[in-house]
């Protein structure tokens, strides 16, 4: 297929790769920043515009691949009357494009994406389209790029879209915490690698649940109380600790009685 691609930050970048890596014949690059625009395109092999107007109308779907704040601006400025037009938000409704064309749906990839970053293995596509007809082109298409293409409506989509932020940003968050602990008690943060490593690629086998170990999943009180005097000077890290242990506690307590 012959792909647009409005867009050229993260989410722009890595789908602009992996639909080139597919097969795909990517035509411009649309971006209000040119010089982004022609820096992408340029890895994409295609032409570039920073303007709407320029856009080319003979291509067979268009990825607009931009933040939430652009996409609504974006889609009260393009008409491309029955073109295949897909967004690539989490939490956004496939309705904003329905003044852009006729034919429009999503293409959301459940992934934290970072040009930066080397290749990512895998991407999941969710995806959704106006229409069947519309839907099943999105699915064939997401196919060809990705092996888990899941179909998932607006609200299916905006709840995974909340587990994807809990799961990614936050314990992220908690990362980025424990690393300015780490340097400032002068402790290697990168010894809690193999840790972190371990925890998540149990996942794959077992539930969350299941695997859950620690001081407040076995009502240690002893041990956690040591570790909230150890936080006294990391205010922020020990409210989470109170509060996540509160948590993990009351989670688990029928495992214990």
């Amino acid at each position: 297929m012959k792909v647009v691609i409005i867009g050229s930050g993260n989410v722009a970048t890595v789908l602009g790769r992996k639909i080139l890596k597919a097969g795909h014949e990517i035509s411009q690059v649309i971006s209000r920043n040119k010089e982004h625009a022609r820096q992408l395109a340029g890895e994409l092999e295609c032409g570039y515009a920073s303007a709407l107007e320029d856009i080319r109308s003979d291509s067979d779907i268009y990825v607009i691949a931009v933040s939430d704040s652009s996409l609504s601006e974006i889609a009260n400025k393009l008409f491309l009357d029955k073109k295949l037009v897909v967004h690539t938000a989490g939490s956004v409704p496939k309705d904003v494009l329905r003044n852009v064309s006729r034919n429009y749906g999503v293409l959301y990839p459940l992934q934290s994406l970072r040009k930066e970053i080397g290749s990512i293995s895998e991407i999941p596509l969710l995806v959704d389209g106006n229409t069947a007809d519309d839907l099943a082109l999105i699915y064939d298409f997401a196919k060809t790029i990705s092996n888990q293409a899941e179909i998932a409506g607006d609200e299916e989509r905006s709840k995974l879209h909340v587990g994807a932020i809990i799961v990614n940003n936050f314990t992220n968050y908690l990362f980025s915490l424990t690393e300015d602990y780490c340097k400032s008690e002068r402790i290697s943060f990168k010894l809690l690698l193999p840790l972190i490593n371990e925890t998540a690629s149990r996942l794959s086998a077992y539930s969350a649940k299941e695997v859950q170990t620690g001081p407040a999943a076995r009502n240690d009180f002893q041990t956690i109380e040591k570790h909230i005097q150890l936080l006294a000077g990391y205010p922020d890290l020990q409210n989470i600790y109170r509060l996540i242990t509160a948590g993990i506690i009351g989670h688990y307590k029928e495992r214990l009685s």
